[in-house]
């Protein structure tokens, strides 16, 4: 694994420590990644949001399409 050293104000290292001192995360390390990995999914699912909004509809949005997507979720369960 990578080390990286980061410089925050103290404001925000107080603040890290807190989440850490509360049980939250096991060490500053770990809270760090677990930020890292937020924002990683929020980009993926951006992406895959603007992807969606350009694509072409592809079918049309009816009461019909709505049924069917009860009729799929009620017969996987």
């Amino acid at each position: 694994m990578a080390t990286m050293n980061v410089s925050l104000p103290n404001d925000l290292k107080i603040f890290v420590d807190s989440q850490v001192n509360h049980g939250n995360y096991g060490s500053t390390s770990e809270y760090i990644r677990d930020l890292i990995r937020h924002d990683h999914d929020r980009g993926q699912l951006r992406d895959a949001l603007i992807e969606g909004a350009r694509s072409p509809i592809a079918t049309e949005v009816d009461s019909a399409y709505f049924e069917s997507l009860r009729d799929q979720a009620q017969a996987s369960t």
